[in-house]
C-alpha cells in the first residue's frame, strides 16, 4: 500500500511539509539535504512504482507525489517557507488585507518607485536590482532570526510581506528591463 511506502506509516496527507520531510521546522534549512529527501520521497511514491496495483492505490500514490512536490516547493523557496512557518505558528501573512508596515519602510518604497519611475536606461534599473538584492538578504536574515533564534512570529510576517514586496519589484524591474531591450 501507498501510505507504507512513506517513510512512516503515521505520517498522513494533513502532516506538515516539515514532519513529511522529517526535518525540523526551521527557516534555515540544507537545500542539499532538501533535495536528497525530495528524491527519496519521490522513489518512494512515485505513481509510476504501482502502475501494478489497484485503482485505489495508484489514487493515492499521485496524491502522495502531488503532496510530496508541493512541500518541496514551498520548503525549498525561502520566503515561501517564511510564510509557512508563519503561518503554522498562528501568525499568518494575510497579504491581501494587512498591509501595515514600518514608516521606514513605506517610504523607501515610495523611493523606490519615484527611481523605478524616472529611470531611462538599463544601468539605472540594474542599479536599483542591486539594491533589491541587498534588502532581500538583509530581510531573509531577518526572517531567521525572528524565526530560527527568537520566535517572534509577528516580526517574521512583517518581514515576509516586506519580502513580498521586494519580489513584486524586482518582478516589476525585470520587466522594465526587457521594455528596454525590445526598443
Amino acid at each position: 500500500m501507498v501510505s507504507d511506502g512513506i517513510v512512516s506509516g503515521a505520517l498522513t496527507l494533513a502532516c506538515s511539509d516539515f514532519e513529511l520531510f522529517d526535518i525540523p521546522p526551521r527557516f534555515q534549512i540544507d537545500p542539499v539535504a532538501l533535495d536528497q529527501l525530495w528524491k527519496q520521497l519521490q522513489r518512494q511514491v512515485h505513481p509510476d512504482h504501482f502502475s501494478s496495483q489497484g485503482a485505489a492505490d495508484k489514487r493515492l500514490a499521485m496524491q502522495w507525489s502531488v503532496r510530496v512536490n508541493e512541500a518541496y516547493q514551498r520548503l525549498k523557496n525561502p520566503l515561501r517557507r517564511a510564510a509557512y512557518l508563519c503561518e503554522l505558528n498562528g501568525a499568518p501573512i494575510r497579504a491581501e488585507d494587512n498591509t501595515a508596515m514600518p514608516h521606514a519602510f513605506l517610504i523607501q518604497q515610495m523611493q523606490w518607485r519615484e527611481e523605478l519611475d524616472e529611470a531611462t536606461d538599463a544601468p539605472a534599473i540594474e542599479s536599483l536590482q542591486q539594491q533589491m538584492s541587498a534588502e532581500k538578504q538583509q530581510l531573509l536574515q531577518q526572517c531567521a532570526d525572528a524565526i530560527d533564534i527568537r520566535s517572534n512570529w509577528t516580526q517574521a510576517a512583517q518581514s515576509v510581506r516586506a519580502l513580498m514586496f521586494i519580489e513584486r519589484f524586482d518582478h516589476d524591474l525585470d520587466n522594465r528591463l526587457e521594455r528596454l531591450d525590445n526598443t
